[in-house]
């Protein structure tokens, strides 16, 4: 069970690795759910270069997850954060609504996903050590 959970641990950060790539693109392909601030590129621009970086490591940590899970819970807790402040601002004004579905339901998904996978109480030991 413990080889399954890994797997899935594993495949859960390649594929948001992957999402997190693709935040630039989905602004364009569902404005509504992913872009905020029409007008404001540098707010754009700042938001993607964060999470392409959180993209690339994330799936270099899918490679060996238990070596990353300060990486990991960092992504668990910040999407947690993140998606909490969009919740609460995509309710102050109806027109951003549009968000709860989209990059707030994402963020909800990729803490709770990884929140499951990722073991805890785990030791991990950098490489090398005895």
């Amino acid at each position: 069970m413990a080889h399954d959970r890994q797997k899935s641990l594993r495949i859960a950060l390649v594929v948001f690795g992957i999402a997190f790539l693709l935040v630039y693109p989905l602004m364009f392909i569902w404005p509504s759910g992913w872009a905020w601030q029409p007008g404001q590129h540098e707010y754009e621009q700042m938001i993607v270069g964060i999470y392409a970086t959180l993209g690339i490591f994330v799936l270099r940590a899918s490679r060996n997850p238990e070596a990353h899970l300060s990486l990991i819970w960092f992504t668990v807790w910040s999407s947690v954060v993140h998606g909490g402040i969009m919740a609460v601002q995509a309710n102050v004004d109806p027109k951003d609504r549009g968000h709860l579905p989209g990059d707030v339901a994402a963020l909800f998904l990729v803490a709770i996903v990884l929140g499951v996978l990722t073991p805890r109480g785990v030791v991990s030991r950098p490489s090398g050590s005895a």
